[in-house]
This record gives structure tokens, C-alpha cells and sequence, in this order.
């Protein structure tokens, strides 16, 4: 009997949580499977003894990064140890980006002659161009979740990049209409210091539309781990939303939404490809919105990126937000049937290009290309 495939795996958030368990079960497919590495529940379930808590590593701006840089630190001295004595056959990064970039350089240095993927690439086709280039000296490839991120890396000099697809694509069938009635979605992220700051935001946009004819009530889908500091900090809100956590509960709430107010990040992709009219907004640090006026970021969405045009209105803000500009916008979509139609018209445009990938970069299938790298 051959020897099972040693893989070492990091996810750093619940969605790349996700992603390498479904990279596991991939794998499973065609070898055996021994694990190591870090994760949180769906790694978990695929046998995974994590190192430490995946919750450690879920951390996004400098406003939340700097009071554990310490940890951080700590933490990527740990894992790269445990790369080293584990001798992986390969190494696999989910998302996680600036953690996994320092793992990676740690363990070159110390002579790790493993190959090391990084599944999700970071946004070089928004900021940062040149950190395409300092990414080849980690990586000997990128599974890419988006189609156009083949194209972009080869033309910033980054590591061969491959689309491999996006979970959401399988998980919802999308919609063509969207009902009369139906809940309003708050969508305040799920990271902790994302939550801080998007709750206030949302309850003030839930509050002005709770009344509205088209809106039946409030539901704030969320994860569990993070699911009881939502339901704790809603409990006094002025129109108390429904929180639910779980993927089937999710699908279902999507199912039967009439329009969202989301952050910007994953979850505005998989309301596109699930056919839900959407908002999005976000509140980053000095350094995040320094960025993106420094770039001159003309979109910050993903379905807006995909397509390459304004297709979901954008509210970005530093402090302080402006509830009432978030407000009008997500009153628009509700009051506007050709809004609507327009945002729908466009999600079918998206998941033809998550479905097949774009001429010159097919989607692959990601496990194909981990085994790609392992010699055995």
C-alpha cells in the first residue's frame, strides 16, 4: 500500500476553514491523506489536530493586528517549526495571506525544500502590485478562487497561478427573481474586530428599514463561533433581528431574501452567485482606506471586480460611518424593480465566469494541482 500523502494545512478564518477541508476531501479522492497543520471545526472533522486555535490567526487591519503582532509572531515561528519537523510532502496556505507569506519565508530559510501553495491569492490586482513579485520567492503556486487572478499574477511577475473555482458557485443555484416580501440580510462580517465596528453600522440601516413594505423582518446569518457575541450584541438593539449560524440555514435565509446590506469581502460573492440584491459597505482603518485611495481602487467588491464594473452600489468609510447614505442606498434596491433586475442580469454574468473560468485560464480542480507538486 502506497504511503498517505502528508500534507500540512493553515486556514486562518472560517471560509478558508472551509476551502481545505473541501481541498481534503478532494485529495481523499484519489490518495490517502495523513494531516497536520492548523484549522478550525471543518478541518477538525476531516481528522485535523490543529496546532493552536485557528481563531488566533483571524485578524484583518492594522487597528486589529497590532495588539497581537506578539502572538502573531509567536505563532509563525510555531508553525514554521512544525513544518520543519513534520517534513510535509507539501504545504498548503489557505488564505491567511501575510501570515502564511512569513511562514513560508521562515521555512526557506531554514532550508525547507517542500512546495508551498497558497490557496486564495491576495488582492495584488487591487493594491500592491509589487507584492506579486515577493511572492514567487515563497510560493511555487497560487490556486486562485477568482478567474481573472491567472492573467493578473503572470502580468505582475507573481508564481504560477491556476483558478481553481469558488465554493460558492456549488453551494447556492442562484435566482432569477426575487420574491415581493421577504427578510433583509445584515451581513456584519465574521471576524470579531469586523463585527465591532459593523454592528452599529447595520443595527441604525436595520432600524430605518425594518418598516419598509417589502422587508417581512431582520436575519443576520453569522458562524458559530462568533454566533453568541452577534446574538449578545443585537439583544437591545430597536428592531432585534433573527440571528441564525450553519451553512443549510444560510441557504435557506438566502432563498427567501429580498436584498442585503453586507460587508465587502467572500460573503458579497456568494450572494451574487446566490441571486440576493446587495449593498455593500465596509469600515476599514486609516491604512486600509489609505490604500485604497493611494491605488485608486475603482471597485472593492468582488462581483463588482469580476465583471469589472459598478454592478453593487459601494459604501466604503472610515470613521465615522454614515448610516444614511447605507440606508439610501439599500432603499433604492428595494424601491427599484430595474435595480433589481440589472443586479440579477449581472450575477448570471458572474457565475458563467466562476463556472468555467476565462479563455487561456480554465478552472481546475485543486486538488489535481497540489498532487501536481508531489513527488513520490
Amino acid at each position: 500500500m502506497a504511503e498517505p500523502l502528508r500534507l500540512f494545512i493553515l486556514a486562518g478564518e472560517p471560509s478558508g476553514d472551509e476551502l481545505g477541508a473541501d481541498l481534503v476531501r478532494r485529495l481523499r479522492r484519489k490518495t490517502s491523506v495523513q494531516l497536520s497543520g492548523v484549522g478550525g471545526p471543518a478541518l477538525i472533522g476531516e481528522g485535523l489536530n490543529s496546532l493552536f486555535s485557528m481563531n488566533d490567526l483571524a485578524v484583518m487591519g492594522w487597528v486589529d493586528v497590532l495588539p497581537r503582532l506578539p502572538l502573531l509572531l509567536w505563532r509563525a515561528r510555531q508553525v514554521a517549526q512544525a513544518i520543519i519537523k513534520a517534513e510535509p510532502d507539501v504545504i498548503v496556505f489557505v488564505d491567511a495571506q501575510v501570515f502564511s507569506k512569513t511562514v513560508a519565508a521562515h521555512v526557506r530559510r531554514r532550508g525547507g525544500k517542500m512546495p508551498i501553495l497558497l490557496y486564495v491569492a491576495p488582492a495584488v490586482w487591487a493594491y500592491g502590485p509589487e507584492r506579486a513579485k515577493i511572492l514567487t520567492g515563497c510560493f511555487d503556486e497560487v490556486l486562485g478562487i477568482l478567474p481573472f487572478e491567472p492573467k493578473v499574477m503572470k502580468a505582475l511577475g507573481g508564481p504560477p497561478t491556476s483558478f481553481v473555482g469558488h465554493m460558492a458557485v456549488r453551494r447556492y443555484a442562484g435566482r432569477d427573481s426575487v420574491p415581493e416580501k421577504g427578510p433583509l440580510l445584515l451581513l456584519p462580517g465574521s471576524r470579531r474586530g469586523e463585527l465591532r465596528r459593523h454592528l452599529p453600522l447595520l443595527r441604525d440601516v436595520g432600524a430605518a428599514l425594518a418598516g419598509h413594505p417589502r422587508v417581512t423582518g431582520l436575519v443576520i446569518p453569522t458562524i458559530p463561533a462568533v454566533e453568541q457575541m452577534v446574538r449578545d450584541a443585537v439583544a437591545q438593539w430597536p428592531v432585534v433581528p433573527k440571528v441564525i449560524a450553519g451553512g443549510d440555514a444560510r441557504r435557506a435565509t438566502f432563498s427567501e431574501a429580498v436584498a442585503a446590506c453586507a460587508v465587502m469581502g467572500t460573503i458579497t460573492l456568494e450572494l451574487a452567485v446566490a441571486g440576493v440584491p446587495t449593498v455593500g459597505t465596509y469600515i476599514g482603518d486609516r491604512g486600509q482606506v489609505k490604500r485604497v485611495l493611494d491605488y485608486k481602487i475603482r471597485h472593492v467588491s468582488l462581483p463588482n471586480l469580476i465583471l469589472d464594473r459598478a454592478l453593487i452600489p459601494e459604501e466604503l468609510y472610515a470613521a465615522p460611518p454614515m448610516p444614511d447614505a447605507l440606508t439610501a442606498e439599500v432603499r433604492a434596491l428595494l424601491d427599484d424593480p430595474a435595480k433589481t433586475a440589472a443586479q440579477l442580469a449581472g450575477f448570471q454574468e458572474i457565475r458563467v465566469k466562476m463556472e468555467s473560468g476565462l479563455p487561456g485560464a480554465p478552472r481546475v480542480d485543486p486538488a489535481e494541482r497540489v498532487l501536481a507538486h508531489v513527488r513520490r
